[in-house]
């Protein structure tokens, strides 16, 4: 990849609040066009990442450029190249909807003669052409998610930094709102999305998983499953699977079991031989046994697995330092 091709690239960034260094040294690189992942549990630096590369928080350490402006010294101009769509959706509740997307043409100095339509785009890109004067604060979640995305595109941005934009909306929310990623994605805009929804991941281009401030796997969706998930994983359909869970983590074969859905999702070095033993202590303990069958791995599967191995690692470090 070029230059010419780079929306976004960041080399050992760094941010530290005191002596918590919430950012520890992360690179990375996102093309244009590209709809960008940043996967990780809460508080594991996503946020404080996106503020830097949004020009609202001063890296501590490292470089970056946005849109080919450094992200140290150019912040001004960052903002002017960027639509910014934060978690609690920067709206104004007492406005009516038209009224949220006036006061954001201004904020963004959008020409006079381009207001009008912009504003008709927003509404029909948003489904709220109907709702236009209904007040923001009667609006559902839904609904509130799409203005907000409306908002932060009114502009034309080349580059949207979506920050946890589907965090407390519905699950039908979180499908149409994605589509709508798809549709600008469609268009060249190039999506950079914070999310600790795993199955958001998979409608990415390229994840980056963060965890503990440290960048600890990169890649497509395909490549994390294939190249960072070394162990098997197992499907187990059986009776009280939260009481069959305690039986199975007691088993040598077994590395993980977790909960998922109805079933039971079991980490194992060899997938035949836990198989076998999942079977047999739950069949002796008097289980139903609908099926054991080894699955692809799901993205929580790989982020599960890439955690234990880094914190794994670490204890070790430590074991060693000491």
């Amino acid at each position: 990849m070029n230059d010419a091709e780079k929306a976004v690239v960041v080399k050992n960034l760094e941010r530290r609040f005191g002596a918590f260094v919430a950012v520890n040294r992360v690179s990375f690189e996102v093309a244009k066009g590209e709809i960008f992942g940043f996967l990780g549990p809460n508080g594991a630096g996503k946020s404080t990442t996106i503020r830097m590369l949004c020009g609202i928080l001063a890296p501590s350490g490292g470089s970056g450029t946005v849109a080919g402006f450094d992200v140290r010294t150019q912040s001004e101009e960052i903002k002017s190249h960027i639509g910014y769509m934060s978690q609690k959706f920067s709206l104004y509740e007492d406005l009516t909807v038209e009224e949220n997307i006036d006061f954001y043409s201004g904020i963004y100095r959008i020409a006079p003669e381009k207001k009008q339509q912009r504003k008709e785009w927003v509404l029909e890109m948003a489904g709220l052409r109907d709702h236009r004067h209904a007040l923001t604060r009667t609006l559902s979640g839904g609904w509130k998610q799409r203005l907000a995305l409306g908002c932060a595109i009114l502009h034309e941005p080349p580059i949207l930094f979506l920050d946890e934009p589907t965090s407390g909306v519905d699950p039908n929310s979180r499908r149409q709102f994605w589509d709508l990623i798809y549709d600008l994605a469609g268009r060249g805009v190039t999506i950079f999305v914070t999310t600790h929804y795993m199955d958001e991941a998979e409608y990415c281009d390229r994840i980056a998983l963060i965890y503990r401030g440290e960048l600890i796997a990169e890649g497509t969706p395909e490549t994390l499953k294939t190249q960072f998930m070394q162990e098997d994983v197992l499907e187990v359909a059986c009776e009280r699977p939260q009481e069959a869970m305690e039986e199975i983590r007691q088993l040598e074969a077994v590395k993980e079991v977790a909960l998922f859905g109805r079933s039971l999702h079991v980490v194992a070095v060899n997938g035949e031989a836990a198989a076998r033993a999942v079977a047999e202590r739950l069949r002796a303990a008097g289980f139903g046994l609908e099926r054991v069958e080894k699955i692809p791995p799901s993205m929580e599967d790989v982020f599960v697995s890439l955690i234990e191995a880094h914190d794994s690692a670490e204890q070790a470090a430590q074991e060693v330092e000491q």
